[in-house]
């Protein structure tokens, strides 16, 4: 059974850089077994009712702006599945989850920017899924419960956000120090997911240190998908922090394993 998997997206710079956080992900999917398909979550596709891509060939949103020209040449041309995508649709129908399908959408860079890392030759079917920052933590996790089924059929579930994502408050010359306001919110945080704290962490925005820093209401949608990858390993909740480190002083690359 394959675990899922919270892999934070930090800049799109990561796509062209060559790091500690970008050689990390490299053999991350280097070590894991090859999955049939790829399920991803990405901060960057908000619908108030869960999509579910059914394309045959994706084209590549460069959804940013003001970055390296280099960045707006690359492709990540990853195919769908038909039959993961209709058996997605048929467990969100079976749990009561309401749903559209997508035929037209690309995948943004939440979704590439990772799924290059992991898996450059793009030969691995992608079904792009959206999240919805409006819904509760507790319907956010059902979601990716829904969904636990698919790791016994080497499908591969991947939420892509930022633990802390605060854009207005990065500090852009980068001197190597972490603000100490996200380290503290990121250690409350690894407290309670290793301990799989539901209570806990489905009302982080008032119990957890610098909560209102870390995710502002402007950058809940990239904490939210943790609740998803969370979700989607119920059955065994267990949490374990593959990486973590900072950039631009809060800025948090984090990849959390889970089940």
């Amino acid at each position: 059974m394959l675990p899922s998997f919270f892999i934070a997206h930090g800049s799109p710079l990561l796509a062209i850089e060559n790091n500690e956080y970008t050689h990390f992900i490299n053999d991350l999917g280097k070590n894991l077994p090859r999955p049939k398909a790829i399920v991803i979550f990405s901060a960057h596709w908000e619908s108030p009712v869960q999509q579910v891509s059914e394309v045959e060939q994706y084209s590549t949103i460069h959804d940013f702006g003001g970055f390296d020209p280099a960045l707006y040449t690359i492709q990540y041309p990853a195919k769908g599945n038909h039959d993961v995508s209709k058996e997605i649709i048929d467990l969100l129908t079976a749990n009561g989850i309401p749903f559209r399908m997508e035929t037209k959408r690309g995948l943004d860079h939440g979704s590439w920017v990772v799924l290059r890392l992991l898996y450059p030759n793009a030969d691995i079917p992608v079904i792009a899924m959206s999240v919805n920052p409006i819904l509760t933590p507790q319907e956010q996790y059902k979601i990716g419960k829904s969904l636990s089924v698919l790791r016994d059929k080497d499908i591969l579930i991947i939420a892509s956000g930022g633990t802390s994502h605060n854009l207005m408050a990065l500090n852009w010359a980068d001197n190597g120090e972490i603000t100490p306001w996200a380290l503290e919110f990121e250690d409350w945080l690894a407290h309670h997911l290793h301990q799989w704290d539901l209570d806990s962490l489905f009302h982080y925005d008032s119990l957890a240190p610098n909560a209102q820093y870390a995710v502002p209401p402007h950058g809940k949608e990239h904490f939210i998908p943790i609740f998803y990858a969370m979700g989607a390993a119920d059955d065994v909740q267990k949490a374990k922090l593959l990486h973590r480190s900072f950039r631009y002083g809060s800025l948090t690359h984090s990849v959390w394993q889970f089940g």
